[in-house]
């Protein structure tokens, strides 16, 4: 990266998508309790499923270069809530030397076993900006995982087969007005509807939906967010207008539907023209299907009044260092992290093995490996961003409006009824 400040002042998250994932790396029966003494061990618990495979194959290598080292990884998101998880463990007395929050709220939750990272070789080459949110007086209490984008992710050759040019999709009703078009033509396309809308996971529509129309709201600043005493749903309509259109066009029952089947059963087999996702879902579309992940993958922002053509950007996750850890695996966690992101060796792991936006300078960002990422970066690159503001939420707060939009969407609970309740919730969260 040429300049710390392509990143500007965005900071985020996204709590991610998956079932409960463990893995473990080539430390035999050091990870039991059995190592000798000499022995380190390393266990990892993250909130990202989509590269766990990945990440342990890397974690071997850290440990043949270490041989002192034993890496343990669980990887936990999805159909699993991961902070439930995470605290688990730690009332459960076997803590994590290394765990993943995601900004202000989780860092405030997990206070008191957070390290200080500001001695470390990556907080000195994270992007400005990024660190913002986990950052305390002069500590640092986290690092970022990467940075991701999201909004309407959309299927290239079909959009062309119906004479849709996506660079002409700014505003809601060009949206509207392309939807219908796709829809017209479903039967030419061999689609089932032309969105999936996974209305089953709150934190589709609660986080990452909401989120679009609160960042103007907040000025596009998490903090922001994470000080406000009161939400105004200044964009309400805006989103209730984004929320119906994706439903009335969307396969059904919606809110049967998950992130799993949204993205391997009905976007990557192409049985839908458009998903509300991010880059994090290259990877498994990738899996299914190789060509099409290569050459007819795209993504729009999703419009929103004046902000056309700006993409979310952010940082999903944060590494943290549990200070109750003694002092030598505190600085083993510390170097294993400065590997992953300042060697060689990680380098070369972040970008085409994890398919990360690296949130650190010293990165061919030419190498960027996925046609997704490459995009989200030129819409970074290019200043049209929008922020992360929903780790600025009140805790859990994103679960009680995806609760209320599932109602919603079932007819039980009118769309005032769910901007009021949804307000006295952030209220009293607050107090």
């Amino acid at each position: 990266m040429k300049s710390k400040k392509l990143y500007s002042k965005l900071v985020s998250t996204l709590a991610v998508s998956g079932l409960l994932l463990a893995g473990c790396g080539s430390g035999g029966d050091a990870g039991n309790g059995a190592a000798s003494e000499d022995q380190i061990t390393i266990d990892i618990f993250q909130g990202k499923v989509e590269f766990n495979e990945q990440f342990n194959a890397l974690a071997e290598k850290y440990e043949e270069e270490n041989p002192g080292v034993n890496i343990n990884i669980t990887s936990v998101g999805g159909g699993t809530d991961y902070i439930s998880s995470l605290k688990s463990q730690f009332s459960s007395g076997e803590e994590p030397e290394i765990f993943s929050i995601a900004g202000p709220s989780e860092a405030d939750q997990f206070k008191e076993y957070l390290t200080d990272l500001s001695d470390t070789k990556s907080a000195e080459a994270a992007l400005e900006g990024t660190l913002t949110a986990v950052t305390e007086g002069e500590k640092v209490l986290g690092l970022p995982f990467n940075q991701e984008g999201y909004g309407l992710i959309y299927n290239k050759a079909m959009f062309e087969k119906a004479g849709i040019n996506p660079e002409e999709i700014l505003t809601y009703e060009d949206l509207e007005k392309a939807v219908k078009t796709l829809d017209s033509k479903k039967d030419d396309l061999g689609i089932e509807a032309v969105f999936a809308l996974p209305a089953k996971e709150k934190w589709v529509v609660g986080n990452h939906l909401a989120n679009v129309y609160f960042a103007p709201e907040f000025n596009h600043d998490v903090l922001e967010a994470f000080n406000a005493e009161t939400v105004g749903f200044e964009k309400g309509s805006e989103m209730q207008k984004m929320l119906d259109l994706q439903n009335k066009y969307s396969v059904q029952p919606s809110l049967s539907l998950d992130y799993s089947q949204q993205v391997e059963e009905y976007f990557s087999l192409e049985q839908v023209a458009i998903i509300q996702q991010g880059n994090w879902i290259y990877p498994s579309v990738y899996e299914m299907d190789s060509e099409f992940a290569e050459n007819n993958v795209g993504i729009l922002p999703i419009p929103v009044e004046g902000f056309e053509g700006s993409l979310p950007v952010g940082i999903p996750n944060y590494w943290a260092v549990n200070s109750n850890s003694d002092e030598k695996t505190v600085q083993a966690s510390k170097d294993f992290l400065d590997w992953l992101y300042t060697s060689d060796t990680g380098k070369e792991a972040v970008l085409n093995d994890f398919k990360f936006i690296p949130a650190y300078e010293g990165y061919d960002t030419s190498k960027i490996s996925d046609p997704i990422s490459k995009e989200i970066y030129e819409y970074a690159s290019a200043g049209k961003t929008i922020g992360w503001v929903f780790l600025g939420y009140p805790s859990a707060w994103g679960d009680d409006l995806g609760a209320n939009m599932q109602k919603y969407l079932s007819g039980e609970m009118t769309w005032e009824e769910l901007e009021t309740n949804s307000i006295k919730k952030w209220e009293e969260k607050r107090k």
